[in-house]
């Protein structure tokens, strides 16, 4: 895996003590974005933290973001996210994406309680701060309400405000899941950034036109 150097944020100059919290959940890097295999080689896990630390650092950069919560039990990217300005949480109780998003949760609860939580795909490399904000402005007081992604099959974000449980059910049809749960989907047109997760080759190349961050940009100039 090629090393990376991590470009740490400059502290913000605003309160964040109420602003949202963003869970993001990353499987190991062995395992991680397998269908980007054929495409990447060898560089696969590479692009998989790329996409990471270019998503919590465009999140990190969002004025209604306080502070980025990563699950994660991954020796290499775990502290690169740290470093990048993301808390770390590693005691994942196993079981999938699902458990790991509601543990997340769970801690940011006693950690931070009262704050607005979101569940955020870690694979967002074309993220805008400003697109991320008018999503999250968008979350109605009381409901949980979510963000379909690009294909309109699955989710990208699922947010609730105040002390609601978040229920997440990321993965595969979850749009369709998260709306038989209850969870209001924000109908919104103008913020790609956020729908746009990448999980194919097609999909990086949609990220690429949208403009990706520069760790993303750094390892898919290098596959070209």
């Amino acid at each position: 895996m090629t090393e990376h150097t991590v470009r740490p944020l400059a502290p913000a100059a605003r309160d964040r003590s109420a602003a949202w919290t963003l869970v993001l959940p990353l499987k190991p890097l062995a395992r991680a974005k397998s269908r980007l295999g054929g495409y990447a080689g060898e560089r696969r896990a590479d692009l998989a933290l790329a996409f990471a630390l270019d998503t919590v650092a465009a999140a990190l950069d969002c004025p209604a973001v306080g502070r980025v919560l990563v699950v994660s039990q991954d020796p290499v990217a775990g502290p690169l996210l740290a470093a990048a300005g993301a808390e770390l949480v590693t005691d994942e109780p196993g079981g999938g994406l699902n458990p790991a998003l509601a543990h997340g949760a769970a801690h940011a609860r006693r950690s931070h309680p009262g704050t607005p939580l979101a569940a955020l795909s870690a694979d967002l490399p074309a993220l805008r701060p400003a697109e991320l904000a008018r999503v999250l402005a968008a979350v109605p007081a009381g409901r949980r309400a979510f963000l379909a992604d690009t294909p309109g099959v699955g989710t990208t974000l699922l947010a609730c405000q105040g002390g609601r449980s978040l229920e997440p059910a990321f993965g595969g049809a979850s749009r369709r899941r998260h709306t038989d749960g209850g969870a209001l989907e924000l109908a919104l047109a103008d913020v790609p950034s956020v729908r746009r997760d990448v999980d194919t080759a097609a999909d990086l190349a949609e990220a690429l036109l949208l403009g990706v961050g520069p760790y993303t940009a750094e390892v898919a100039a290098a596959l070209v």
